[in-house]
């Protein structure tokens, strides 16, 4: 069933009043794809009367009282996406389309949607009831952070937003554990994966510099960053706090992930895999098209790319499903009406992280001192794409699947790292799982700039290509290699940026046509350079360009063909 977005439903159920309400800069989905789909049914499961409303308007109160009061408490989101990063280009132009809106125009999901939703809430309930923030938009702005779209430090959202709570990270334990303890009146401020205010101090808890200390010292400010980032794994993590003025904001330890088994269960719940009927009558959404008929496998992300926002929400530890799991909501998938046998994609933040972990980190929790697989694979990560062919085989096998493709993002040197199984996955993706073409991410060529982002060596992805198309001979393919670049991170100058140009045209031998400019992502490694004009490891100066008319330079000539 689909969570209920009116009174009328909510009568239909037999719900006099919710217990909570959950406010979204998104169209309403019913998906687990989506956040508040997730943890509306699992709540639901629990016990707890739950509704949705979607893109509330803020010039009235008419939306955002359209259930009601929640009996519990309000639940706030932006969305799927951080809503600066979906109103506004690299260069700050406001984007015109919103694949999360019905009829595609971005109209609907306002600029700090988070803060705006939470301002809309306390001007309307009289009730004053308890306001949760959360979602990626929480997430990245959970303490201090740079904004790139204000150009400044700016305080923890939970101080912008005068909400009560935060929840970070993928919240679905700490969610239902929050919901009955509000219900039982219990106290909550001891729950893993929080933050709120407070006017004490906790004393086994890191301090981290104040907001003021970060806002006048860049070195603070890394040092700050430092402290934060070797403290968000779940089994070594401690809490933080920050001071800001005479307050502190309460950072409780990251909650413990949930275990295969857990996982399955949140994606195997009753979802409909389509828009809300109401909300779908008002257009088009453009996202359904892709998650419509995909499959989550694994979550979280080992690859730390100093540019990703993945590892500040998702973390650094891989948890992937069960075989029979997956196997079973594919069989859910190809029983409902309309399906037409195809799947967009079988994956997580990466598509070929499924299956494996390092034993050491899921025991001990993440080294402080070194990466999983930067600058090289770690010997304690035994990488084997062994149990994702198994996978991908059965689904095949399945009556009514027509086509399973692969679009998730590849780690091309997870592949070549895996001697037994990696070519093999390979030669599996392109006999069966891609049409034409792969699409992968160098994001650059120039070594140093790839070092930056935290990615591998360029020999790796001259290595990874002349495999790619060695397979394609031998199964008489002809396939193709795109790529995804990205221009304008810290240390990449103009300079820089014409020498790979002629490199991709020499190496690749190719016209890029997927360019994107970087944008500085909250509490992300690659923000913290650009802000600071340092590399924050090595203390180094880097080059960043700040202007927008070089940074379109840039794009322009990666994307110009040559006479």
């Amino acid at each position: 069933m689909f969570l209920p977005i009116t009174k009328d439903e909510c009568r239909k159920l037999g719900w006099k009043e919710l217990d909570i309400i959950f406010v979204t800069g998104d169209a309403y989905i019913d998906s687990p794809y989506i956040g508040i789909s997730i943890l509306g049914k699992l709540l639901v499961k629990e016990g707890f009367r739950v509704g949705v409303i979607s893109q509330p308007c803020l010039d009235t109160e008419k939306d955002i009282l359209s259930l009601g009061i929640p009996k519990l408490f309000w639940a706030v989101t932006a969305g799927s996406i951080d809503s600066m990063v979906a109103n506004y280009t690299p260069l700050l132009k406001k984007r015109k389309s919103d694949d999360y809106t019905p009829g595609g125009l971005n109209n609907r999901r306002p600029d700090r949607a988070t803060i705006r939703y939470v301002n809309l809430i306390k001007r309307h309930d009289k009730n004053k009831k308890l306001i949760l923030i959360g979602g990626i938009e929480a997430s990245l702005r959970r303490i201090a952070h740079y904004d790139y779209w204000s150009n400044k430090i700016r305080k923890s959202i939970l101080f912008d937003s005068k909400a009560d709570v935060l929840m970070y990270g993928m919240s679905e334990k700490t969610m239902i554990e929050f919901a009955h303890r509000i219900k039982n009146n219990l106290d909550y401020r001891d729950l893993r994966g929080i933050c709120y205010i407070s006017k004490y101090k906790k004393n086994d808890f890191i301090e981290l510099p104040s907001f003021v200390d970060v806002t006048k010292n860049k070195d603070k400010f890394i040092n700050m960053m430092k402290i934060f980032y070797n403290n968000q794994d779940p089994i070594s993590g401690k809490g933080l706090i920050q001071k800001y003025n005479d307050r502190y904001l309460i950072h409780n330890p990251p909650q413990i992930l949930p275990t295969p088994e857990e996982l399955d269960s949140y994606y195997e719940l009753d979802y409909e895999y389509d828009a809300h009927p109401l909300i779908k009558k008002q257009g088009e959404i453009k996202a359904l098209n892709t998650i419509k008929n995909s499959i989550t496998i694994n979550r979280g992300c080992f690859g730390e790319c100093n540019f990703c926002a993945i590892t500040v929400h998702q973390g650094t530890a891989v948890v992937s499903r069960t075989f029979k799991s997956i196997i079973k909501e594919v069989k859910k998938l190809r029983n409902r009406r309309n399906f037409n046998g195809f799947i967009n994609d079988i994956g997580g933040p990466t598509a070929n992280m499924y299956g494996y972990e390092c034993d050491k980190k899921v025991k001990y929790g993440k080294c402080i001192d070194k990466r999983c697989i930067f600058p090289e694979v770690c010997e304690n990560m035994k990488v084997s794409h062994n149990q994702l062919i198994d996978v991908l085989k059965e689904i095949r096998r399945i009556n009514g699947i027509k086509k399973v493709f692969i679009r998730s993002g590849l780690r091309y040197d997870l592949i070549l790292h895996d001697k037994k199984y990696g070519k093999k996955y390979l030669e599996e993706l392109i006999k069966f799982h891609i049409s034409g073409q792969l699409k992968i991410a160098p994001e650059h060529l120039d070594d140093k700039i790839l070092y930056l982002m935290g990615k591998p060596s360029n020999r790796k992805l001259k290595d990874f290509i002349k495999i790619f198309y060695d397979i394609n001979k031998k199964f008489n393919k002809k396939q193709f290699l795109t790529y995804y670049f990205i221009v304008s991170h810290p240390g990449c100058t103009l300079n820089i940026t014409k020498k790979f140009k002629k490199d991709i045209l020499n190496i690749l031998k190719t016209i890029p046509e997927q360019v994107q400019i970087y944008t500085p992502l909250p509490l992300t490694w690659s923000s913290v350079m650009y802000y600071t004009e340092k590399n924050p490891f090595t203390g180094e100066k880097i080059q960043v360009v700040k202007d927008l008319k070089t940074k379109r330079l840039q794009k322009e000539i990666l994307l110009k063909k040559p006479r």
